[in-house]
């Protein structure tokens, strides 16, 4: 562990002698430029800067909290550890008041479709949505929906129109087949959220993983460190980074 403490205790170093300089600088503007600042007039955006700022500042603060107070284990491989990730993750994004990834996706959705009049572009929307996501439509969903709007469009004889209500049921039926067929159920939708969560987890702690081991391989080769042994990674603390 003499590697680990060394490089932890150095990156500590650096932090410590960057908040040296950031002082310096700070104390050697003139008090007049504070008197000149205090003297400008406040306008309505700066207010708005200002709470935007002051918002994310609370949210990253929010999340550093958690960091220093969660063990999180680089093993992308190990369920638990990816579960254990997840969680950590739900809990930051609960304080600071951010959405999940299914949440995102929803948001993206109502946001970029709320404008399309018809049925076939709001389908080529969510295709774009879900590959912009990077997600996989491992169970053919996607192709279901197109083959349903296919089949509804040939019994109307016309494009369908997402205000076409009729129109409209008739797709919904379809896609209730479709479903049933591949096996998706309603009442499994936050099984699959949940999923979706533990599959972007487990990719997160994947970079994280090959992050710390590159960080190492690059520390291995300085003269200090080439008689040292690396410590395995999941043996790595990131709270000592906080």
């Amino acid at each position: 562990m003499a590697y680990a403490s060394r490089f932890l205790s150095r990156s500590k170093q650096q932090l410590q002698g960057s908040l040296g300089v950031l002082q310096q600088q700070h104390n050697a503007i003139p008090v007049r430029a504070f008197a000149k600042e205090a003297a400008r007039p406040t306008f309505k955006g700066d207010e708005m800067l200002k709470g935007v700022f002051t918002e994310i500042k609370n949210k990253f603060l929010a999340a550093v909290d958690i960091l220093r107070k969660e063990k999180i284990t680089l093993a992308p491989e190990d369920p638990a550890a990816v579960k254990q990730y997840a969680n950590v993750m739900k809990t930051i994004r609960q304080k600071a008041d951010m959405f999940s990834e299914s949440q995102r996706i929803k948001y993206d959705i109502e946001n970029e479709t709320k404008e399309i009049p018809d049925a076939r572009a709001y389908l080529l929307k969510l295709k774009d949505i879900r590959t912009r996501r990077g997600l996989t439509d491992e169970l053919g969903a996607e192709a279901m929906m197109f083959e349903a709007l296919e089949k509804v469009e040939k019994d109307i004889k016309k494009p369908l129109l997402r205000s076409d209500k009729k129109g409209m049921d008739l797709l919904v039926a379809e896609f209730e087949k479709g479903n049933k067929k591949l096996g998706i159920r309603k009442e499994d939708l936050p099984k699959y959220e949940e999923n979706l969560e533990l599959s972007i987890a487990k990719a997160q702690l994947d970079e994280l993983k090959s992050d710390a081991l590159e960080a190492m391989e690059s520390q291995k080769k300085k003269e200090e460190f080439k008689d040292e042994e690396m410590p395995d990674v999941k043996s790595l603390d990131i709270r000592n980074f906080m």
